[in-house]
């Protein structure tokens, strides 16, 4: 399974990297990419103008039909915010909010991310 991210800080990346599966990160200078496979996205948190361009990811093609499911990075003293962003696509897209993860993540945040998309039925 595809992961496809965006990160600002580096902080999503880094996360992504310790998951060692295929990936594509977006990037605002093109994010209408089309995937002809099931991915999942992993968002940071930030203001929804910060991240639309995952909206215009997801949007692309027959990209909606692909998506599995949402992870999202942020930080914990956010409280009730905390991840949101994820939270938010999740729901707007009806798929599940597979995970929540703080900062770039550890390793049990990996583990926990692997297993998801195994159960999926994705590798």
């Amino acid at each position: 399974m595809k992961v496809v991210y965006f990160s600002l800080t580096g902080q999503t990346r880094k996360f992504v990297n310790k998951l060692e599966m295929d990936s594509l990160e977006l990037t605002p200078t093109n994010p209408f990419i089309p995937v002809n496979e099931p991915y999942i996205v992993i968002t940071p948190t930030y203001d929804k103008e910060m991240t639309e361009i995952l909206n215009d990811f997801i949007e692309t093609e027959n990209n909606q039909s692909f998506l599995k499911g949402v992870a999202g990075g942020g930080n914990l003293n956010f409280a009730q915010l905390f991840v949101f962003t994820a939270k938010d696509l999740a729901k707007e897209y009806n798929v599940p909010l597979i995970h929540s993860f703080e900062f770039q993540g550890n390793e049990e945040d990996v583990s926990k991310i692997k297993k998801v998309v195994d159960d999926l039925g994705y590798k």
